[in-house]
């Protein structure tokens, strides 16, 4: 039976935070080699929107090409990237830099459960995406790992009224992102 996600919120850090934990902004904190991918429409360095924990002490970083640029909601276009580490795969679709720092949305924020209502969450086993449009999911066994909306602590172009979602493939070594708009 699906689950509803846990609502989130984002509180700015003291400074950057250099954990390999769940976060928004900043830079990646690295459990591998830097893949930091490049955008397929730019030929530039995607921005780094966050990353969060997975199961097994594994990090899924999550890229977009910034505002305005290439075909950042659609998952496999080479316009957004979520990057697995450790032993993660990346798709043919994405291209990877060796580069350690890049572009990024924003300051260091890190999550707490909501107060109040939030459309911001993480996923897990069971957890379903509560969709703008239409049903997106990436396939059969592929697991929700957030849902971001305007809530972010920072400008992330999804739209009017949009939502973004990042998946991991069932066998745990590939990234999916998208996002819808009303």
């Amino acid at each position: 039976m699906p689950q509803p996600g846990v609502p989130l919120e984002f509180v700015a850090a003291d400074g950057p935070v250099r954990e390999p934990v769940t976060k928004v902004g900043g830079q990646p904190v690295w459990l591998e080699e830097p893949q930091w991918p490049v955008s397929r429409t730019t030929g530039e360095p995607m921005e780094f929107l966050g990353q969060f924990a997975l199961d097994g002490g594994r990090l899924a970083y999550l890229f977009m090409t910034g505002e305005g640029d290439g075909w950042t909601w659609h998952p496999e276009r080479g316009d957004n990237a979520l990057v697995i580490q450790p032993s993660g795969r990346i798709p043919d679709f994405v291209t990877v830099r060796a580069q350690a720092e890049g572009p990024s949305a924003g300051e260091d924020h890190l999550p707490r459960t909501a107060e109040r209502h939030s459309s911001l969450f993480l996923g897990g086993p069971d957890t379903e995406p509560e969709w703008v449009q239409d049903d997106e999911h990436p396939g059969e066994g592929w697991e929700l790992v957030v849902q971001l909306t305007e809530e972010l602590p920072f400008f992330v172009n999804f739209g009017d009224a949009g939502a973004g979602w990042a998946f991991v493939s069932p066998d745990g070594k590939e990234g999916r992102f998208l996002w819808q708009c009303c």
